[in-house]
């Protein structure tokens, strides 16, 4: 017999915050319920080679259980095999021989030993097991829509648990989008959630630190972004999402990944990069001179940027609308281009609020100023209730994002400003007291950046 592998010191501890998590989930549902959802699968990268596995969001936030071809089922407690089951486990079993070749595995002990399943099943018996569970429930909770084998899945077990009802019992009769409750749960973040951000928020910054350190003349952008890996990967991190490092002209192509251009003296230079713990994000963008002074021109457009992010910051306070900190950024925006010449009024557009209303900004600022944040880097959770704007809530984080971008051949404008692209991001724990900057490890005014760039 195969001894279960146990989860670390640190799993262990937090096991009641997932927990209380499935509880919640389960204060949700009706009774005579059930709620299934699965991980994600292992991608191929190319031919026989992978790509690093990472756990579904939502099935890691109710389980913390980070291995590949799992699902798990959560119901009010029912008696199966003698035992009272409130949640149970799917889960590949022990096997030596592919543990030699892929890695330990916990097992179905180790589910239940170590991640705090009441029971656990090999992943292989989930088709018979899924008709048993089925049986005398009238309400499904599933996640429809992201993976369409599963959904098909899915459907085979309700047809084969129709089929079982001539033999008494009933089946679902009502299916529930389960992502509407996990995706409210999840935008709200509990005390576990904050320190892991924290944490991660702080890796990031260092790694933006050791960017604006390292960067010179003619390195290459693949050469400044390796800095930003070498922090992540020292500290037990991952990326959360593919690095931007963009110089010159390359800053205003707002997905820029190639990172393979030289970085040029008297250039700016964006990086957008954040680093992942534990299935956290964090998204950081600073943009700063190569060679470590700006410009006049550069200066002139990055403290306006600088200027509409404070004043968004500001702005994300509980109960306002989530909106309203867009709308800040937008209007100080727009003043300062009408203030540097880059848009003009008119009889048509004679004030900035005539300019915003038709979109003139748009030319220069055309994403909008943040997101959620969390166990996806554009995280879960709705912006709207209703036809309204929601309302900001303490335990919420989002970023705080706002740029400008000039194209290098915008002939409107004069060519000075052409071929400057600038964003400047944060991420922001909204609560009681006010916005939370959990990156404000980075420097970002001029004289913080130039100050730093020149010490180095």
């Amino acid at each position: 017999m195969t001894t279960a592998i146990p989860a670390s010191a640190e799993k262990a501890a937090i096991l009641p915050v997932y927990a209380e998590r499935r509880a919640k989930l389960l204060a949700q549902m009706t009774p005579d319920s059930i709620a299934l959802i699965s991980t994600s699968e292992v991608h191929l990268r190319n031919r026989d080679a992978d790509f690093r596995f990472r756990a579904d969001s939502s099935f890691y936030y109710l389980t913390g259980f980070a291995e590949p071809e799992a699902l798990a089922f959560i119901q009010h407690p029912q008696t199966i095999d003698d035992q009272e089951v409130s949640y149970g486990l799917f889960c590949r079993e022990r096997n030596r021989e592919r543990e030699i070749w892929d890695g330990l595995r916990a097992g179905t002990a180790g589910a239940v030993n170590h991640y705090g399943a009441d029971v656990a099943y090999v992943i292989d018996e989930l088709d018979v097991w899924m008709t048993k569970l089925l049986a005398g429930k009238k309400r499904l909770y599933v996640r429809l829509g992201n993976d369409s084998a599963f959904d098909l899945k899915v459907s085979g077990w309700l047809k084969n648990a129709v089929s079982k009802q001539r033999q008494g019992g009933s089946v679902p009769i009502e299916i529930i989008q389960l992502d509407s409750i996990l995706d409210e749960m999840r935008l709200i973040k509990d005390e576990h959630e904050v320190k892991t951000m924290r944490r991660v928020a702080e890796i990031s910054a260092h790694a933006h630190v050791r960017a604006m350190q390292t960067v010179r003349p003619e390195m290459m952008e693949y050469a400044l972004e390796a800095e930003l890996l070498y922090e992540f990967g020292k500290n037990g991190c991952q990326t959360a999402y593919n690095s931007i490092v963009g110089g010159g002209v390359n800053a205003c192509i707002l997905h820029y990944v190639e990172n393979n251009a030289p970085l040029k003296d008297g250039e700016l230079v964006l990086i957008d990069a954040g680093a992942e713990l534990d299935h956290y994000a964090a998204d950081i963008t600073r943009t700063f001179p190569v060679n470590g002074v700006f410009s006049p021109e550069q200066k002139a457009l990055y403290q306006l940027v600088l200027d509409a992010q404070l004043a968004a910051i500001d702005a994300v306070r509980v109960g306002l609308p989530c909106k309203d900190y867009d709308r800040v950024a937008v209007e100080v925006l727009t003043t300062g281009l009408v203030r540097l010449g880059l848009l003009s009024l008119s009889e048509e557009l004679p004030d900035v609020a005539a300019l915003i209303k038709a979109g003139a900004h748009r030319r220069f600022y055309m994403h909008g100023t943040g997101h959620w944040l969390g166990m996806d880097v554009h995280d879960v959770g709705s912006y709207k209730a209703g036809d309204d704007w929601r309302p900001l809530q303490a335990g919420m984080v989002l970023t705080v994002e706002p740029g400008l971008y000039v194209a290098i051949d915008d002939e409107t404008v004069e060519a000075r400003w052409r071929g400057i692209g600038i964003r400047i991001e944060d991420d922001i724990l909204v609560t009681e007291k006010g916005p939370d900057v959990l990156t404000r490890d980075v420097p970002k005014t001029i004289a913080e950046i130039e100050s730093l760039m020149q010490k180095s």
